[in-house]
């Protein structure tokens, strides 16, 4: 039997099955924050000055935030990102040969290609349409495969192979010959609009195995997009939860694009967090500078957990594994932004929560990924701190983390709200 309050892991399981995109991500956050009395805002409106939780979305990126008094003078921020490494469809995706039926697929981020390989994947992502509306897809079974080489073929098999991204992994949907507009006429189809009135589309593949609890005692838990849907979805319910935080406005801000580094009109890189800082704060310069001042940031994003096969790839000195709390990201060169000032705001944050926390470093010689922190921290000025779920089998379709683990980083996140 489970030795933790499933509750909050249940959630993120199906919010991860409702978000297979940075889109259903971003509606699916909408949709949670909605029923708890939230209203969604458009950047082309005026905005109320008034008590109560709002939120905006632009192109895969998510801000949420509430009002908790008029009187507020400085922000809690809360990072992640809605991306995930995958495959995105090409724009003409109709190819194939030999009596197969193939969609052309560009590498989106970091994949790890033998995760995909021989895995039954769904297509989803969003439609743009002649007058500028977006409709969600998602193709929700088997449709697409990438198949592996047989080993009879390819003897050199178990001693490393590198794929050649252009040729050897896109995927099979059918057999025959390819059809121009065959493939974009079925997703049409499957969303229930005329193919000749979609004007654009960002469609992915997706992976369709089911979250889930294992080991002895249920205590690990495993499913694709937990980088960074752990973040997204605790910035989420503990926004919902964050009721009483003074004079501080509590705030999501969740980013699409990155896995392939944040420069986008909506991205981290972008002036979108900025832009909604600023309309919160009108034209009073002064307060919106002395209220940065004030303000903090949390960049939260998975990291590494010690792998038992692979030992020397991590620092020695510092070795989180799934199950002993959020970690904070530590180092040197401000890959991640978290220095004396950082890590005292993470403390703080964690005690307020009374979780437990782990330290992650990268060996020295064996430099590590970034976050959306160096980033935002840089563009606002603001001090920000790196922390995240360790995890085993980062960017692969299937990664793995501690089941309780996930119920503490939104404790975090409460703790960084309200104190």
């Amino acid at each position: 039997m489970p030795r933790f309050d499933r509750t909050h892991t249940d959630d993120l399981a199906a919010y991860i099955k409702a978000s297979p995109t940075p889109y259903h991500a971003c509606a699916e956050a909408g949709r949670l924050l909605e029923a708890a009395g939230f209203t969604r805002l458009a950047e082309s409106d005026p905005w109320p000055d008034a008590v109560g939780g709002y939120y905006v979305v632009r192109d895969g990126s998510i801000i949420a935030w509430r009002v908790n008094t008029l009187d507020y003078d400085a922000f809690r921020i809360f990072g992640a990102h809605t991306d995930t490494p995958t495959f995105k469809v090409k724009p003409n995706p109709d190819t194939g040969g030999g009596g197969w039926k193939q969609v052309a697929v560009e590498v989106y981020g970091g994949v790890p290609h033998q995760t995909w390989l021989d895995r039954d994947l769904s297509v989803a992502g969003r439609l743009v349409m002649r007058d500028g509306s977006e409709v969600l897809v998602h193709v929700d079974r088997p449709l697409l495969r990438i198949p592996r080489l047989a080993i009879h073929l390819d003897r050199g098999a178990n001693e490393g192979q590198k794929f050649n991204a252009q040729s050897q992994l896109t995927p099979i949907w059918g057999l025959g010959e390819p059809r121009q507009g065959e493939f974009l006429e079925f997703v049409a189809a499957e969303a229930g609009v005329d193919p000749e009135d979609v004007f654009g589309h960002d469609l992915f593949a997706a992976a369709l195995d089911e979250p889930a609890y294992l080991g002895k005692d249920d205590e690990l838990f495993a499913a694709w997009r937990l980088d960074n849907l752990t973040s997204t979805h605790a910035g989420v319910a503990a926004l919902i939860a964050a009721e009483d935080t003074g004079t501080r406005v509590p705030m999501l801000a969740a980013f699409n694009y990155e896995e392939i580094g944040s420069m986008t009109y909506s991205a981290a890189q972008s002036p979108f967090l900025e832009s909604v800082l600023r309309r919160l704060m009108g034209d009073d310069y002064e307060g919106y500078a002395q209220a940065i001042a004030r303000s903090g940031m949390m960049s939260s994003d998975t990291g590494n957990a010690l792998h038992p096969n692979y030992p020397e790839k991590h620092e020695p000195g510092h070795r989180p594994l799934p199950g002993g709390g959020p970690m904070i990201k530590v180092s040197a060169n401000q890959r991640y932004a978290s220095g004396a000032e950082e890590q005292a705001l993470f403390r703080r944050s964690a005690d307020a929560a009374g979780i437990p926390w782990q330290t992650y470093v990268n060996r020295n010689d064996i430099p590590g990924g970034t976050t959306i922190g160096p980033i935002s921290g840089t563009q606002l000025g603001i001090l920000t701190v790196d922390v995240g779920l360790p995890i085993l089998s980062m960017h692969s379709a299937r990664e793995l983390c501690g089941a309780e683990d996930p119920g503490r980083l939104a404790d975090l996140a409460l703790g960084l709200f309200t104190h």
